[in-house]
């Protein structure tokens, strides 16, 4: 009884919308005609998707933005949180301003970042040019080199503190019994750090992973506020393109073929994150 209202929410809001996502990827659906109806044709959009030179680009893409992207997160947030391990005065308000970056809606993160790197008024290039890096401002967002490194930065500014607080809260129950005997040994700080700190946070830096991984291949905020996949589909993503392919105009709308591919990406999703975890987990027992 208790389990039951979130139980129906559970069914209404995400079994349902998946079965019928599932149903509407199997049939020919045409929005812009609905008279036409819908014939079922199997496998057919799965294979068509299957044959798209831009989603498997967008994978590409978004593989890119990952691997990048879950490294910088997990190196800066354990030097975060091993910092704000220690005791010193203002560790709470360290703390508190490490959240504030997190608490910002991601649609306002990435408007900020687009102010931030604009050509014509933007903070960072004035800061470059006055510092002489740059002799003009440069145009970071139009750059098919820069722009999905420049959206790695603005993800990974906004994700880090959540990581933070994820691996300070697996650094808490680590006993300071361990450290002083390790000291009694001899052993350097890099040593207690490799030898104690890192063995006992492998189960907390495998959640990191897995969930950065998860959150980072299903990246559509940051592209889409700051560059809408451009410039030349360098900052394409599987989610940007299925959100293009749903409500595209006339021709270009196909709610069935972005259905086929969201359910795509879903599988390249687990088949990254069950190699993850078992990689790290081969490699814990191996230690």
């Amino acid at each position: 009884m208790m389990l039951a209202p979130m139980t129906l929410v559970l069914l209404l809001v995400v079994a349902y919308p998946l079965v019928d996502s599932f149903w509407l990827s199997l049939h020919r659906v045409n929005l812009a005609n609905p008279e036409q109806g819908q014939p079922f044709i199997g496998l057919g959009n799965y294979l068509y998707a299957f044959r798209q030179k831009d989603f498997w680009y967008s994978v590409e893409r978004t593989f890119y933005f990952t691997v990048v992207s879950v490294v910088l997160q997990l190196i800066l947030g354990l030097l975060f949180a091993v910092l704000l391990n220690e005791r010193f005065r203002g560790n709470l308000v360290a703390r508190l301003a490490m959240i504030l970056p997190w608490a910002l809606l991601t649609v306002s993160n990435g408007v900020l970042w687009a102010w931030i790197l604009n050509p014509t008024y933007g903070v960072f290039n004035a800061l470059l040019v006055s510092l002489g890096i740059l002799s003009a401002p440069k145009a970071w967002l139009s750059d098919t080199f820069w722009t999905m490194n420049v959206i790695i930065l603005a993800d990974t500014w906004k994700t880090v503190p959540n990581v933070t607080l994820l691996l300070l809260a697996g650094l808490q129950p680590i006993s300071d019994d361990l450290y002083e005997a390790a000291e009694v040994d001899g052993a350097t700080r890099w040593q207690k750090f490799t030898q104690i700190t890192l063995p006992l946070l492998r189960p907390v830096i495998t959640l990191v992973i897995v969930l950065g991984t998860i959150g980072t291949f299903q990246v559509f905020d940051q592209a889409f506020i700051m560059t809408k996949g451009g410039p030349l589909k360098s900052t394409l993503t599987p989610v940007l393109l299925i959100y293009t392919k749903t409500l595209g105009e006339g021709t270009s709308s196909n709610a069935a073929l972005a259905a086929a591919m969201a359910f795509i990406l879903a599988l390249i999703i687990f088949f990254f994150t069950f190699i993850q975890r078992r990689y790290i987990e081969s490699s814990s027992e191996r230690f």
